[in-house]
């Protein structure tokens, strides 16, 4: 059955390469139509943190990833549908070029994939600041590469001059594409990098406040605002009769029932060394039945009281890891929980918190293994299977991933690795001890609902 949502206008922010300007249309134009009064669902392509924190702020919703490779392509429909639910209008900005995906997978995790699969028009955002006339070949060629791929229209970024821009126009024109937008350079819409892309907005503050706004008002200035609304309401209905992807009913505990016992308390590390994280984690602990606390490792200074069971996403504790080495309490205390048995899910970031030491500094000691930055990114797609019978899954079970660390940690895997890589090489990651399944692989638990559940079973039970 279609379900009632399922033609929610909608639009593919997405460009020839990275580096074209897709962080700052799509955001803008998210807080560009905000500020209109419309209701704006953000969805980013690929498995990409720090963009949907740009996307939340712009719109004051949840930031939500679409993942063909983590998720498979049958989950993309529902889980934009999940997270479009009672919008005006959806944003998806896209990942790298539009047509890359997965290294030697084809279209796969690309975001011409992803279009397909939501019927969606594209707008293309060309990065114009070195060339005039050559931008028709280039449009031309990206409009015709794959007919199943509707490009509705084009966004000029970087533009450098009213001569430019008309020359820039006249070329387009000539490939029948509509220019929807115009941008000239701004340095106010500029947002810091690092080692692994942009600064997190847990990490800038009223910077990251501003900046939002500085692209807001550029695309409002620069952007055809009800054409980009009409090609979105032209997109119509998804295909397949998709319906949103629901983490199941969250449990409803009654004190006055003797019979039942509370939820398992589960804390959740946040704050800005831990801003890694799939909003779809806390809702799947949350419909297993878990009471779901947050907290901050750089400011608590122990775990939040009953914590039955924990998870540490990612971020980048070697940024604070003076910080986070100077709260000894909270060390100990995270310690003290793994130490008891109790079930402890720990993900790159994560991982780094418990080792013995990072960078020379003291860390949570629960690994015996040292983390240290180093000058080689990892980074890709993986093909995992646990090795290791854990809080998090049985041994077995097959699940794909994504790294994303210039870390390293010695050794790279315990007595009990946690998984096995099947792709693209061959070699078993990570730890399981006691109750601790602790990697640098990153998942996306809707893609295998069965790991929360079993995570919160065993936090009522350890």
């Amino acid at each position: 059955m279609t379900s009632p949502d399922s033609g929610v206008p909608r639009l593919i922010i997405a460009a020839p390469s990275s580096g074209s300007g897709k962080t700052t249309v799509a955001t803008g134009l998210m807080a560009a139509l905000r500020a209109r009064g419309l209701t704006v669902s953000p969805h980013k392509v690929g498995p990409d943190y720090i963009d949907p924190g740009y996307h939340a702020l712009a719109t004051g919703r949840v930031g939500r990833n679409l993942d063909a490779y983590l998720c498979g392509p049958e989950l993309v429909g529902p889980l934009f549908l999940h997270g479009a639910r009672g919008c005006d209008i959806a944003v998806v900005e896209g990942v790298m070029g539009l047509y890359d995906g997965a290294a030697g997978e084809g279209e796969l995790a690309s975001t011409a994939q992803v279009a397909k699969l939501l019927r969606a028009p594209v707008v293309l955002v060309v990065d114009a600041s070195s060339q005039s006339r050559s931008v028709a070949a280039l449009v031309h060629g990206f409009v015709s590469w794959d007919p199943e791929v509707r490009i509705g229209g084009v966004i000029l970024n970087k533009v450098a001059s009213d001569r430019h821009e008309v020359l820039l126009r006249e070329a387009v024109d000539s490939v029948g594409v509509p220019v929807l937008g115009v941008l000239r350079r701004a340095a106010p819409v500029e947002t810091p990098s690092r080692h692994l892309g942009l600064v997190p907005v847990a990490e800038r503050g009223s910077d990251a406040v501003d900046a939002v706004a500085a692209m807001g008002a550029q695309v409002a200035a620069g952007c055809d605002l009800e054409a980009l609304v009409g090609l979105a309401r032209a997109a119509g209905p998804l295909p397949g009769g998709s319906a949103p992807w629901t983490p199941g009913p969250v449990p409803t505990h009654d004190p006055s029932r003797s019979d039942k016992k509370s939820p398992p308390r589960v804390a959740v590390a946040g704050g800005p060394a831990f801003t890694f994280s799939y909003a779809e984690h806390t809702e799947l602990l949350a419909a297993a039945g878990a009471e779901v606390v947050t907290f901050d490792p750089l400011r608590d200074e122990e775990l939040p009281e009953g914590t039955q069971g924990l998870v540490i996403g990612g971020g980048f504790p070697e940024v604070y890891a003076a910080e986070l080495s100077a709260n000894e309490g909270l060390r100990k205390s995270v310690a003290e929980l793994a130490l008891s048995g109790a079930p402890v899910a720990a993900e790159c970031a994560g991982l780094l918190y418990l080792c013995r030491e990072l960078d020379g500094l003291p860390m949570c000691g629960v690994l015996d293994a040292a983390a240290r930055m180093s000058e080689r990114l990892t980074l890709g797609y993986r093909d995992a299977v646990a090795v290791s019978d854990s809080a998090l899954a049985g041994a077995g079970t097959r699940m794909r991933g994504h790294e994303f660390h210039r870390t390293v940690v010695e050794p790279g895997a315990g007595a009990a690795p946690a998984w096995g890589m099947r792709a693209p090489e061959r070699r078993v990651e990570g730890f399981v001890e006691r109750g601790v399944h602790a990697s640098y692989l990153h998942t996306h638990w809707a893609a295998e609902p069965g790991v929360a559940r079993r995570f919160v079973e065993r936090c009522r039970t350890s």
